[in-house]
């Protein structure tokens, strides 16, 4: 260790090797982390959108915050890479090399950028002269001297600055938007409902109710779309960026909304013909029969890619019969022929229950080896805390057997009959361990001897 110099004492060579390490680890951490953010699908979005408000503000801030980031990290790499290098000239570096190793490890390097203020970005406008630190404007600075360790706090601050803008807005759009849609969709069925019963707006509270909430889910989507940062509530206190969630109270109104209507259509239908009501009735069953077998196609699909050399039935098609018959007996009631629809609905409606009571079954099938290897799961795991209890969780054999039984039933696809076999295998084994031995070492060499 030498003599002080301006930064400090001379480092040495363990000293300089251990700041070296430590650094390197803390660059490819901000690197990683500048990777991921120009990966994150939230900024993606941002930059290809049309942004106003809240959003548009922050998000310019962000971007900036990016711009500094990169900068900052090329700046960080430039001096860590000439530090190697000095450090690389000789195994065994002169006074000369640790003093010039002292001032780039400890020493200050100059950044470039806008202002800054604790890693925080000011934005444009009437404040685009001044920072703020503590309450107080500050002169905006065009470069300002920094040691490694601070240009790193620097970058940690514009990096949780962006991502927390980007985090928030991707939280926003992945909530809300996609849930307006299937409002807007249910409340196109019921506006359908309402017109076939004669709820139309003027002519009953309903219809007008139906054309006030269209028109504030069509506003709502349009401003989440454009300012999603506007329905986010950030976290209380201290939190990582992007801590929070989104504000649905604008949706939750909608969606009550729309209930209420719905009740009210609903109670409009009880007034009509008990034919009307049957018929619709058999509409929700052919519905809620077409979703299971749909649901069942896509679990089959799902069977077939995560477990191997399983047996997976097909699925049937929609019952299109069924279908054909329904808008005839919509014709019968429509034409006031209540002799046919009489007879028609009661062979409907046990065929219709028939239909979903089949679909039903068809996604029990398919979906049973799911269920199977769930429940193999569950039954290693049992047996594994089983054997934490009474304190056989580090031997060598049982764990052994549990890891090859875990491989398989957490792999796809998933072999079931060989999945088995491992958990029965370690079955036997834990439970040869969990009752008491007799005859002195016999069950171990029985342990040793198995397969």
């Amino acid at each position: 260790m030498g003599p002080a110099g301006p930064t400090g004492p001379v480092m040495s060579r363990e000293e300089v090797d251990r700041a070296l390490e430590r650094l390197g680890a803390e660059h490819e951490a901000v690197e990683s982390s500048l990777f991921a953010l120009q990966d994150h699908a939230g900024r993606r979005l941002l930059e290809g959108a049309h942004l106003t408000g809240i959003t548009a503000h922050r998000w310019a801030q962000a971007e900036q915050a990016v711009t500094m980031l990169w900068t900052g990290f090329e700046t960080y790499t430039r001096a860590l890479d000439l530090a190697r290098e000095v450090r690389g000239r000789r195994r065994w570096p002169s006074r000369d090399d640790l003093v010039e190793l002292t001032q780039l490890l400890r020493g200050t390097l100059t950044i470039s950028g806008g202002a800054l203020n604790g890693g925080t970005l000011t934005g444009g406008g009437a404040g685009a002269g001044t920072g703020t630190a503590g309450g107080q404007a500050t002169p905006v600075r065009l470069a300002e001297e920094v040691t490694l360790t601070e240009l790193v706090e620097r970058m940690n601050g514009w990096y949780a600055q962006a991502l927390d803008v980007v985090a928030a807005a991707d939280s926003v759009w992945s909530a809300l938007p996609a849930r307006i849609d299937m409002l807007a969709a249910e409340l196109q069925r019921v506006r359908s409902l309402a017109h076939s019963v004669g709820v139309r707006p003027g002519e009953h509270p309903s219809g007008d109710d139906l054309e006030r909430t269209t028109a504030e889910l069509t506003s709502l989507r349009a401003e989440v779309v454009a300012d999603p940062l506007a329905f986010w509530t950030p976290a209380g206190g201290s939190s990582a960026p992007g801590g929070g969630r989104p504000d649905t109270s604008r949706y939750d109104t909608a969606a009550r909304g729309l209930e209420d209507i719905r009740r009210e259509i609903d109670a409009v239908l009880n007034v009509r013909q008990d034919s009307e009501q049957r018929l619709m009735r058999l509409r929700d069953i052919l519905s809620r029969a077409d979703r299971t077998l749909a649901e069942a196609r896509e679990a089959r699909v799902e069977v077939l890619a995560k477990i191997a050399a399983s047996e997976v039935p097909a699925v049937s098609g929609p019952p299109t019969a069924l279908y054909e018959q329904l808008s005839a007996a919509a014709e019968y009631r429509r034409h006031a022929r209540w002799h046919r629809l009489s007879p028609l609905l009661e062979s409907l409606e046990q065929r219709a229950e028939d239909e979903l009571d089949r679909a039903r079954a068809q996604l029990s099938a398919v979906t049973a080896p799911l269920a199977v290897r769930a429940e193999l799961r569950g039954r290693l795991d049992a047996y594994k805390a089983k054997v934490a209890q009474h304190g056989m969780a580090e031997d060598r054999f049982l764990m052994e057997r549990y890891d090859v039984a875990r491989r398989m039933l957490w792999s796809a696809p998933c072999d079931l009959r060989a999945a088995e076999d491992a958990v029965l295998r370690y079955q036997r084994a834990a439970q040869e361990v969990l009752v008491p031995r007799q005859g002195g070492g016999a069950a171990t060499a029985d342990r040793k001897g198995e397969p």
